[in-house]
């Protein structure tokens, strides 16, 4: 029997019951209340607010702009990037949130529950409401915005040479896509890609020679179009790392400052253990991944050809490497409450670092950046910040438990309705591990029974597709 080659695709109208039912079990609400709503268009008012601290200076001047996924609106960070006496300086300004929400107000309440921006393949429900999040608080092209204000200046190796850190007014002068700047790049965006991959590149030798390592696993993505939902395994692309590394240096000079301080919250993970590493060796030599003895994990990822079968299955083993993450809160006037984490390291990238670029879809990020900004400008951390460290370590990593969760399950309910017309018909597919397989068309990890050789191309036979459990496959003997 021939092995099936179909353009996989499923209405999108069927499917979203199934979303809307996803969610409704994970407790995440689709609207946002009255009371919420409210509270975000009181937020709208250009005057700071009674609960802001420190100057807003004007920093219009800067020829700051976006770089997101096409048909972004929720956009988080612009940025700018120029030499100073042969070194480069980065401007990165992150929208403003915190001078948006009134503590203990109804969208400040709403926020702690919803954690974070819940994404699905019929709709995004925002961690703020829309008219907040994708409008006025947003870095939308030509509109005056409040901001914070980063502007990070390296050494000629890549180091963090100097921090600053404050509100600010800005305005975007244009959002472009990766796509865009990918594929078709306008004349007066040349400069700026050729200088984020310069940044790029300065900050990922640099890390690397401290032994940050990364897993650079293609995602698994619904997409959707004319009301018809596909799958898809995408790789980041090169655009999408420099800029992405622009973001953790912020995240890294933010670490750095709240250690100074005494008080925050950082993003740590432990570092690789060495059996891990061995363990991960043997892996290797059983898939046929060439490692040498005397390289390195990121050495050998140099020479990884990510798109080869047996590379599949070693990216999902890599996964051991890079479990333990946390947020952990600290501050030295508590230190029987909140003492200083035993690590402040985040393993996979060798360095301390906290998250403060996605206040928009991600809630710790706001107390983070109130902490950066008092300390950097020299006067007290608002109490509501200080009042968020015990609890909000744990409310974030429930809330991103939540999402990968429905993540999940959406892309599972995607695989059942896009196999089920498939039912007894053949594909191929690589080995992950002993249970489970990764077709190349459509784009489906599945679970599979029979004699499964991971990072080997196998053919097997579709026996099933119904939700919960999503596609099961079983390998043809032959």
């Amino acid at each position: 029997m021939p092995t099936t080659r179909i353009v996989a695709h499923a209405p999108l109208a069927e499917v979203a019951p199934v979303f809307e039912g996803i969610r409704r079990t994970a407790g995440v609400e689709d609207q946002h209340s009255l009371e919420v709503i409210r509270d975000a268009e009181a937020g709208r008012e250009p005057n700071d607010l009674p609960h802001v601290q420190g100057p807003r200076v004007d920093a219009d001047h800067l020829p700051l702009v976006t770089i997101d996924p096409a048909g972004s609106r929720d956009l988080d960070q612009a940025v700018a990037i120029e030499r100073v006496d042969g070194r480069f300086r980065v401007h990165y300004a992150i929208a403003d949130v915190g001078a948006h929400v009134v503590p203990g107000s109804a969208l400040d309440l709403d926020t702690r529950e919803r954690i974070e921006t819940t994404y699905c393949p019929d709709k995004r429900i925002g961690l703020h409401p829309p008219q907040m999040s994708e409008g006025y608080a947003s870095l939308l092209p030509e509109q005056r915005t409040k901001a914070v204000l980063w502007t990070l200046d390296l050494a000629s190796d890549g180091e963090l040479d100097g921090v600053s850190v404050v509100r600010a007014w800005v305005t975007s002068r244009r959002q472009y896509s990766y796509d865009e700047l990918t594929e078709r790049p306008p004349e007066e965006a040349l400069d700026l890609i050729e200088s984020m991959r310069a940044v790029g590149d300065l900050r990922r030798s640099l890390t690397r020679a401290r032994g940050a390592v990364t897993l650079p696993k293609p995602s698994q993505e619904v997409s959707e179009h004319a009301g018809h939902l596909t799958l898809e395994f995408r790789a980041a692309r090169q655009l999408e790392d420099d800029n992405a590394q622009i973001s953790l240096l912020t995240g890294m000079a933010a670490a750095r400052l709240m250690l100074e301080a005494g008080v925050g919250i950082l993003r740590t993970m432990p570092p690789a253990s060495d059996e891990a590493i061995e363990r991960l060796r043997r892996q290797a030599a059983a898939l046929g991944v060439v490692w040498p003895a005397s390289a390195t994990y990121a050495d050998m990822l140099d020479h990884l050809d990510v798109e080869a079968p047996h590379a599949a299955a070693f990216l999902v083993a890599a996964v051991s490497l890079f479990r333990g993450a946390s947020w952990e809160p600290f501050d030295s006037a508590r230190p029987g409450d909140l003492p200083m984490p035993e690590s402040t390291t985040h393993g996979a990238l060798a360095a301390p670092y906290a998250h403060v670029t996605a206040p928009l879809r991600r809630l710790v990020d706001r107390y983070g950046t109130e902490v950066c900004l008092a300390h950097h400008g020299g006067y007290p951390i608002p109490t509501w910040a200080l009042d968020s460290l015990p609890w909000i370590g744990t409310a974030m990593s429930a809330g991103v438990q939540r999402g990968s969760t429905i993540e999940r399950a959406c892309i599972a309910a995607v695989e059942t309705a896009l196999l089920q017309p498939h039912i007894g018909e053949e594909f191929e597919g690589v080995g992950l591990d002993r249970s489970t397989v990764q077709l190349a068309e459509p784009a489906v990890i599945a679970r599979c029974n029979g004699d499964v050789e991971p990072g080997i191309l196998q053919r097997v036979r579709l026996v099933s597709s119904s939700a919960p459990h999503g596609p099961v496959f079983e390998v043809i003997v032959p």
